[in-house]
């Protein structure tokens, strides 16, 4: 067991935030912030990565119901990196100021819920949670992660992928959703931005407090109705609510993240609602017949009925210079109709990935999730309880296994 230093601080000041996490964690350098959380980096000599290498979040989270918006603008979180005394490495320590509100709660509660029982190669991992001793005092939490370089939202804006590159950071979020899915968890927030990775291409997906449980065991129609994923990313069926969504809301994400890939530019750049999908119908052609079936909103169905007809693009024509393969395996992503889109098993068998395919190496979930898991209507106290229980459950658990040293 290592020792910590006695005369070390326990409390560190990022960008006028305190950081109550040591004295086994110093030398915190700031990274980003936003309504979902901030994140500081650091080794205390000034080479540690660079300043928002890693981002949190958003400073605004806009929400369409209807005609109307509701704008959050309320601080959340912070993110930095810290050196840790006991391992000797430098981690991602998340700061998050969730109990103000009822939706920042149960974000913060899905993340730990889901990601204190995750473990997998592909999915960031929570190294140790930081607390207060009771409920009472318990203001603020910390989140205690494996540190990566950057993400793929930042590396897209600096530099072209080559078609190896795109192959395996492709396998290795289908790898992870896989994972994700087996767990009967939806991620539903997709994007470069919650891909984090480091120098030698490890990729991990990260960012849950979006995420649900979808019992197969249970209706859920009319239940996952609330403000799902990044506009640019977003399945048709979400927009047209069509009669509940499933698992393959994230492969349409992980389509458009592949188009992103194979020319660093967003596929579907919708400025607003009917923007996007318009944007989608220009490039895949107008819903068949049966496509429409699985369109339950009339409203929504008679506005495609209405649209002049849309010649599907071929792919080629839209990336002259991709791979085949790739262009044959994003089709079968960026289906309109998700019950014909492809999954996320299929998708790791398609000849494209056939070089990393192997599926005795891309485990699932043992303890899938259950839908009395989910906690859309408790109030805001209630919330705190449960992450306070949360967290001090996961704490007891990594005593018990007296191992120190929990590794990315």
């Amino acid at each position: 067991m290592h020792e910590v230093e006695e005369d070390a601080p326990t409390v560190e000041i990022v960008r006028n935030q305190s950081f109550e996490v040591g004295p086994r964690y110093s030398n915190l350098l700031y990274i980003g912030e936003g309504a979902y959380g901030m994140v500081v980096n650091g080794n205390g000599n000034g080479n540690g990565l660079s300043a928002a290498s890693l981002t949190v979040g958003r400073l605004l989270i806009g929400k369409k119901l209807a005609d109307w918006w509701i704008l959050l603008t309320l601080f959340y979180s912070m993110s930095s990196s810290a050196y840790d005394r006991v391992t000797k490495a430098r981690v991602a320590i998340k700061k998050i100021s969730p109990f103000e509100h009822q939706t920042f709660c149960q974000r913060t509660l899905r993340e730990i819920k889901i990601l204190t029982r995750f473990k997998h190669e592909n999915i960031i991992n929570i190294q140790d949670i930081i607390n207060a001793p009771t409920i009472e005092q318990m203001k603020d939490i910390y989140i205690v992660q494996c540190l990566m370089e950057t993400d793929l939202y930042k590396l897209l804006k600096t530099q072209k992928l080559s078609n190896d590159h795109i192959c395996y950071f492709l396998y290795q979020i289908l790898r992870g959703l896989k994972y994700i899915h087996s767990a009967n968890v939806l991620h539903r927030d997709l994007k470069p931005s919650n891909l984090l990775l480091n120098t030698t291409c490890d990729l991990k997906i990260c960012d849950f407090g979006l995420a649900r449980v979808a019992d197969p065991d249970h209706d859920h129609t009319g239940f996952l109705t609330e403000y799902v994923a990044t506009r640019w990313y977003r399945a048709p069926e979400i927009m047209l609510n069509s009669k509940g969504y499933t698992k393959s809301i994230d492969i349409w994400s992980v389509g458009c993240i592949l188009g992103e890939m194979l020319n660093s530019r967003p596929l579907f750049p919708g400025k607003h609602y009917l923007d996007q999908l318009n944007l989608i119908l220009a490039v895949v052609g107008s819903p068949s017949e049966e496509d429409l079936q699985c369109i339950v909103n009339d409203k929504a169905r008679s506005y495609l009925i209405s649209l002049p007809p849309k010649e599907k693009q071929p792919w080629n024509k839209i990336y002259p210079h991709a791979d085949q393969k790739a262009l044959d395996l994003l089709d079968k992503m960026l289906t309109f109709n998700p019950n014909r889109r492809i999954t996320v098993e299929q998708a790791l068998a398609h000849p494209y990935l056939e070089q990393y395919y192997d599926p005795a190496d891309e485990p699932i979930c043992e303890e899938p999730f259950k839908f009395e898991m989910e906690f859309d209507d408790l109030p805001k106290e209630r919330l705190k309880e449960l992450i306070f229980a949360q967290t001090t459950e996961f704490q007891n658990r990594k005593q018990q296994s007296s191992t120190s040293n929990q590794g990315c």
